[in-house]
């Protein structure tokens, strides 16, 4: 099944929108932060679409939602989480569309890979921002505090994945 540029752009379009939409749900029900509702839609854009979508919705979404609903504040969070779903985004682009690594081990390495590039952002902007941030706090909140959000990715996003396959929703390119 090859893809047309208009329905990567309107699919990503769609992913960015709920990546504005799924954070003041969740903030509307109390369940805001640890839950981390907009890395889903960036991490399903990225395995639908292809790194390049990904990494656009990952940049985009952020920024958007500072600007549309004052969440997260834009720097630093903003600015730090823009890296972190950037990342997000674009490494499961190329794990499972572009290496044809299987959907789980796409997902695992993605969110480590940006995991990584959270800390690093985060630590930068923090500096920046003359607020402490070290490597316990690196932990605290890219793990421990983020951990029901990521039970929720590890869950839910390979069923999500593999049903959209299944459904010929969601197709790899072939090689």
């Amino acid at each position: 099944m090859k893809r047309t540029v208009t329905v990567n752009f309107t699919g990503t379009a769609l992913c960015i929108a709920l990546g504005l939409v799924l954070p003041v749900c969740f903030h509307l029900l109390g369940a805001g932060q640890a839950f981390l509702p907009m890395h889903l839609p960036v991490l399903l854009c990225g395995f639908a679409f292809g790194w390049q979508y990904g990494a656009v919705c990952g940049l985009a979404a952020p920024i958007l939602s500072s600007v549309v609903t004052g969440m997260p504040p834009i720097f630093p969070t903003a600015a730090a989480m823009m890296f972190e779903l950037c990342a997000y985004g674009a490494l499961t682009g190329l794990f499972y569309r572009k290496l044809r690594w299987n959907v789980y081990p796409a997902l695992v390495c993605a969110m480590l890979g940006g995991r990584a590039v959270s800390g690093a952002a985060n630590a930068a902007f923090m500096n920046m921002a003359d607020k402490p941030y070290g490597f316990a706090a690196f932990l605290s909140g890219a793990f421990v505090q983020a951990l029901p959000g990521i039970v929720i990715q590890l869950v839910l996003l390979p069923v999500l994945v593999l049903a959209l396959g299944k459904a010929k929703i969601l197709a790899r390119p072939s090689l």
